[in-house]
């Protein structure tokens, strides 16, 4: 079998969902011992490789081009882990399968070795990064970015398979962000049977919900690709018990930001009163302002993919936030292109197909190489 689906049975088979150093020193290993290059592993454990061009002394000669993908995972369902914790990964019907193999450390493994195989243009650095705390809101990926790592393009291997048609892995120049946010509306209790004695929290809540169902979801365009987001009122919690008004109500927002656009929730604060407008978690969207990078991919992709005899890849918007928010709203002009396909991630059922692990290897290694 492949060294790609070697490489990554031996990521995937090493647990990472509570701790993430061991998978990170799998792969600070494997990097210093296939390669030549700067690697480094940081204070909250991310691992940075960085292949400097022959002769450069200023790295403002050249550009640098980063890989980037995250080592730690989800918690596994139970039939995805061993008696002794370690995850279980298997080979079955041309897909490999298991907790992490779609998100994704498969497409991390095919990073891994397309940074190792790159012949990179003259001036070019190329940089690659695993980051820890992904799916804790991109801890790792912001760590990094405030101790200094600041590619110029970056590709991130989240998943972008399956967009514009079955099979088909797409580069994605834009995805979604997500703001939790919460309504907090303070009434006054009162006993039930004098509901006039108090004011009632959840009707402040419900006046709230009105104006949210009101609000425009945030739009944007990006290279021609309509990117719509979306806002959703997921949990509403008030009252303590059946007799007493309640003096508290909390009211729980999904939305999903776009580009430059997001709703204005500040309206509720404005229209009803005694209701408190909080942002829990905001991961940012993402948009590629590099046109040159965007098209010199797709044109890398299409070229994957018609040697394959397969349909031709597009342009697509992912609706999932990634770390490439982070590094975009740091600078890094990001594109997102990974082997998993909508619905893998994240599931008791979690896999992806070899043929496109392959296929993405080679994506990697052709975007490292092409001259933008």
């Amino acid at each position: 079998m492949s060294e790609l689906v070697d490489l990554a049975e031996r990521l995937v088979a090493i647990p990472s969902h509570v701790d993430e150093t061991a998978a990170g020193d799998a792969i600070e290993a494997w990097l210093r011992e296939e390669t030549d290059a700067l690697v480094e592993r940081d204070a909250v454990g991310n691992v940075l490789a960085y292949r400097e061009p022959p002769g450069q002394t200023d790295a403002s000669d050249g550009d640098t081009l980063a890989l980037v993908g995250h080592h730690d995972v989800v918690p596994p369902a139970d039939r995805q882990t061993t008696d002794e914790g370690e995850y279980v990964v298997e080979r079955r019907d041309g897909r490999l399968c298991g907790r992490g193999t779609a998100d994704m450390k498969g497409a991390l493994a095919g990073c891994m070795l397309a940074f190792r195989d790159a012949i990179p243009p003259a001036g070019r650095t190329l940089a690659f990064a695993s980051f820890v705390g992904e799916e804790a809101g991109g801890t790792g990926a912001r760590h990094a970015i405030d101790e200094g790592f600041a590619p110029d393009r970056a590709v991130v291997a989240e998943g972008s398979t399956g967009y514009s048609a079955p099979g088909v892995t797409d580069v994605a120049v834009a995805h979604k962000g997500r703001r939790a946010s919460t309504l907090v509306a303070r009434g006054t209790a009162a006993h039930a049977s004098e509901p006039e004695a108090g004011e009632n929290a959840v009707y402040l809540a419900s006046d709230a919900i009105d104006v949210v169902r009101d609000l425009a979801a945030p739009a944007a365009t990006v290279f021609g690709e309509s990117v719509t987001g979306s806002l959703a009122v997921t949990v509403v919690e008030g009252g303590e018990t059946w007799n007493v008004i309640p003096e508290r109500c909390t009211v729980t927002i999904d939305e999903r930001t776009v580009p430059g656009d997001r709703a204005d929730l500040g309206r509720v604060e404005e229209a009803v009163s005694d209701v408190e407008w909080r942002v829990d978690q905001d991961l940012p969207p993402m948009a590629c302002d590099d046109a040159e990078f965007a098209d010199a991919a797709l044109a890398v992709a299409r070229e994957v993919h018609d040697d394959r005899g397969l349909d031709a890849p597009d342009h697509v918007v992912k609706p999932h936030a990634t770390d490439a928010g982070w590094l975009a709203d740091a600078g890094t002009a990001c594109l997102v292109g990974g082997a998993a396909e909508p619905g893998e991630a994240h599931t008791d059922a979690e896999s992806v197909g070899i043929d496109v692990l392959e296929r993405c290897r080679q994506l990697y290694r052709g975007i490292c190489e092409r001259t933008v």
